[in-house]
């Protein structure tokens, strides 16, 4: 059930970052260069035009080294907990200084869809720990430490 989980909300993930850059775009696509300046997209627009790169609020690009994989169910899933509620927060922020109701309710969907991951994420850790508590191995890597 972990490992399912665990792809198919990867999956679903890729699918938010398709959704937020869709957003973006639509935003964007049409901006003057009087309102590329005015709203502080210069300098993105420069390297982009008005292009979707996905990037932090604060422009640092997205890479496959943001995501923590050590090889440890316990570690694992508690690196996806962290990740869903650090999603979450973002996308309460983004509610907050939103005022279009198109991208605050696609935003409020994606939060709803974070929630849930973090609720699975949490029932799948709970459920590793049950697993390795019954064989006596709590707190170990399953897959090298016998």
């Amino acid at each position: 059930m972990v490992a399912h989980e665990t792809s198919s909300t990867g999956t679903e993930e890729l699918g938010h970052l398709e959704m937020v850059g869709t957003i973006v775009h639509q935003l964007t696509r049409d901006l003057t260069e009087e309102q590329i300046r005015a709203g502080g997209y210069d300098t993105y627009f420069v390297d982009r035009t008005a292009g979707v790169y996905p990037t932090s609020a604060s422009g640092f690009p997205w890479s496959a080294a943001s995501m923590a994989v050590k090889g440890d169910l316990i570690a694992d899933l508690t690196e996806d907990l962290a990740a869903e509620q650090k999603a979450r927060v973002t996308y309460d922020n983004i509610l907050r200084l939103s005022d279009d109701p198109d991208v605050s309710d696609v935003i409020k969907f994606l939060r709803a869809r974070e929630v849930v991951h973090f609720q699975r994420f949490g029932e799948g850790l709970r459920l590793a720990k049950d697993k390795m508590n019954e064989k006596n191995v709590y707190y170990v890597n399953p897959s090298f430490d016998k």
